[in-house]
């Protein structure tokens, strides 16, 4: 059994990442090495490929740094830092989590209002449908400095507008899910709670709403990701000096791109975790409400 289980998950996720390290090495030398050329022909040396190769691993400022330099960098930057230092990745990681998680919240009850909007009223759903999915064709980079620049003017700084930003990401998967959850009860169900004199209220709670749970969830997954997308690029345009954004922002300033690669792995990872619980926790609801593994 648990060889069975070794060779058909933990085998095939093992190999992948192996492949991608070997193929990050590779890529390393290949991008770092006319540096180490260019080096050689000022001291007017010649310099070997198998001298190359270890050069290539452990630069200061390499265009691509590789595997070990990222680890290393995180492991100083989180186990030998103080929480509560500016130079820590987790107190960083904390201030974009904050941003990430109202947005998240404020974009999920914000999709949930408007998909039951849009499923219960004709009108809101030929008006405010196509503008939904309007709204995603803006591109992020180019409405964050609005949005930004519109909320200073009024006084509102901080966490607020990068939750906004984040709330306008993760709204639209959402919203998308729950129209299409809140619609795929069978006509023949819909049929008979009308049989039985069903209220439009009893309908939603006892067949619309459980028959869009897994939607949600499943759009939930999709929506805490992109949301800490959105928080992490509203902190590039305000200089922000605090959250993985501004460790992008310095290490692209003074060129620091083991920092860059840190703290895009450390939103790698975290993205990674939220979704696991948001999974974790769409399974367990799933679970009370009695579907089966498959359905959820």
């Amino acid at each position: 059994m648990m060889s069975e289980l070794f060779v058909k998950r933990v085998l095939p996720v093992v190999t992948v990442v192996m492949a991608i390290i070997a193929i990050w090495y590779a890529s390393a030398v290949f991008m770092n090495a006319p540096f180490e050329r260019d080096r050689a022909a000022r001291a007017d040396k010649t310099i070997t490929f198998s001298e190359i190769v270890p050069l290539t691993m452990n630069q200061d400022r390499p265009v691509l740094p590789t595997p070990h330099q990222v680890v290393t960098e995180i492991w100083k930057t989180t186990v030998e830092k103080k929480v509560t230092s500016k130079r820590s990745l987790i107190y960083h990681a904390w201030i974009t989590l904050s941003a990430t998680l109202a947005g998240f919240v404020m974009g999920t009850l914000l999709g949930i209002v408007l998909a039951i909007a849009i499923v219960h009223s004709k009108v809101m759903d030929k008006s405010m449908m196509p503008w939904v999915i309007t709204s995603q064709t803006i591109p992020i980079l180019a409405i964050a400095p609005m949005i930004i620049v519109v909320l200073n003017s009024v006084g509102i700084t901080g966490l607020f507008p990068k939750a906004v930003i984040s709330t306008y990401l993760s709204f639209f998967p959402v919203a998308v899910g729950m129209v299409k959850g809140l619609r795929s009860p069978e006509i023949m169900h819909l049929d008979l709670m009308k049989t039985y004199s069903a209220s439009p209220s009893q309908v939603f709670w006892m067949l619309r709403l459980p028959s869009a749970i897994p939607y949600l969830f499943a759009s939930m997954k999709v929506a805490i990701a992109i949301s800490l997308v959105g928080a992490i690029v509203g902190e590039l345009p305000t200089g922000a000096v605090a959250g993985l954004g501004a460790r992008l922002l310095a290490g692209s300033y003074y060129g620091q791109t083991v920092q860059i690669w840190s703290a895009l792995i450390s939103a790698a990872a975290l993205a990674a975790i939220l979704v696991a619980i948001v999974s974790l926790l769409g399974t367990w609801v799933n679970k009370r409400m009695g579907r089966r593994p498959e359905a959820a």
